[in-house]
């Protein structure tokens, strides 16, 4: 089998990786931070980083040909757990409404000193099967 390596358009070029890599039904989705497609890091907290980082991974598990009911794994790494948690109701139903699913695959969330970007606060990664 052949692996595929996707970088969609709407998000930033990447250097040194692939947003996504495909290989067979399985879709393994690089970490994502809050960063726009002009190159930045979105202001305003936890939430709308949150928003921003989780649209970046869902935007490169479209272009791999999955959608988010397949996700199957997805970590998150954070600079701030208790922020995280503080918002934890807000974020969940930002999950819900851009997934437009209920259940939520297994989850890991880790607390990290810093970021590859100095002001990302969250970034998330993960694992899916391709949609059939």
């Amino acid at each position: 089998m052949t692996v595929s390596f996707v970088n969609p358009p709407e998000l930033l070029k990447p250097s040194g990786f692939s947003h996504a890599t495909r290989h067979g039904d399985l879709i393994f989705l690089a970490g994502q931070t809050a960063l726009t497609a002009e190159g930045r890091i979105v202001d305003g907290g936890i939430v709308e980083q949150f928003r921003q980082a989780f649209g970046n991974v869902l935007a490169a598990l479209h272009a791999a040909g999955g959608d988010p009911a397949g996700l199957l794994s997805v970590t998150i790494y954070l600079t701030d757990i208790p922020d995280y948690q503080t918002h934890g109701k807000e974020i969940g139903r930002i999950w819900r409404e851009m997934t437009g699913v209920t259940d939520y695959p297994a989850m890991a969330g880790i607390g990290v000193t810093s970021l590859w970007q100095q002001e990302a606060m969250i970034e998330i990664q993960g694992i899916a099967a391709a949609a059939s």
